[in-house]
């Protein structure tokens, strides 16, 4: 969808993993099995179904996609992200590495990288002092594995239970003095370049679409500046931003948690799409 269509388009960036789409382990949910909801898989990877949303909210998405711009904006890496398979048209957009990589038709746009990686080397300290950092820092009695992603940003997947607070904390404070974000997410940390934001992206998208109206949604502190962008946001019950108590006046904060979070952001989109 693109500004020369004529009608005022709207654009719709959402977030992917915990706030449209669930892993096993996060869907929480509450209702008896027999009355649960129908869940549709939505990524397999090395063989076994790891993603879902309800079939109720894929048909909610599915209308989306031909009511709106959806443009699926997400941390994932474009290798993650091309394993998911969304119910409803291909998204003309897409936003992976936290916007640093603006697929056009499933295609990375060479300039947005382009200009995205000039703003990391002079905006903030080099990736190689954080990855130095965190292999440094991070015990082998709760680390599972150390990741970079894209060569722009790195992350750790954890034993969160075993994680310690005071770790995150003095991560949190070394990362801000050097320009970047930690956010903690499942049981991944991640370590992201703060000038490498995903309201950048989606700026773009807007401006590309013509857009008049912006909607996102998002459950992360890497989704705070996204929300704050849009003219409208949502964030479920759960996840970081929902455990600190934020929220903003443009961004409702919905009660839900877990897959049926999904379910009610989507007709929150549609809602506001008219």
């Amino acid at each position: 969808m693109t500004a020369s269509s004529g009608a005022s388009v709207t654009v719709v960036a959402s977030d992917l993993d915990r706030t449209l789409i669930y892993s096993a382990a996060a869907l929480a949910l509450t209702v008896p099995d027999a009355g649960a909801p129908r869940l549709l898989c939505v990524e397999v990877y090395e063989g076994k179904p790891l993603s879902y949303l309800t079939e109720t909210a894929a048909g909610l998405l599915a209308r989306l996609g031909e009511a709106a711009c959806f443009v699926p904006t997400t941390t994932r890496t474009r290798e993650q992200y091309g394993r998911i398979s969304l119910p409803g048209p291909p998204p003309a957009y897409a936003i992976c590495a936290n916007g640093g990589h603006l697929l056009v038709d499933g295609v990375s746009d060479p300039d947005w990288h382009a200009g995205v990686t000039e703003r990391l080397a002079s905006e903030c300290a080099p990736l190689a002092e954080v990855q130095d950092h965190l292999a440094a820092t991070a015990d082998p009695a709760w680390l599972r594995k150390r990741r970079v992603a894209e060569d722009l940003f790195a992350y750790l997947v954890v034993e969160r239970d075993l994680l310690p607070a005071h770790w995150l904390k003095e991560l949190a404070v070394w990362a801000e003095n050097r320009g970047w974000t930690v956010s903690l997410q499942g049981r991944k940390v991640y370590a992201v370049p703060r000038p490498l934001t995903k309201s950048a992206a989606v700026r773009e998208v807007a401006r590309r679409t013509g857009a008049g109206l912006t909607l996102a949604a998002g459950d992360s502190l890497l989704d705070a500046d996204l929300l704050l962008a849009a003219d409208r946001g949502w964030r479920p019950g759960h996840g970081e931003l929902a455990e600190a108590g934020w929220t903003a006046p443009t961004v409702t904060a919905l009660p839900e948690g877990g897959v049926l979070a999904g379910e009610r952001i989507l007709e929150e989109f549609l809602g506001a799409c008219g």
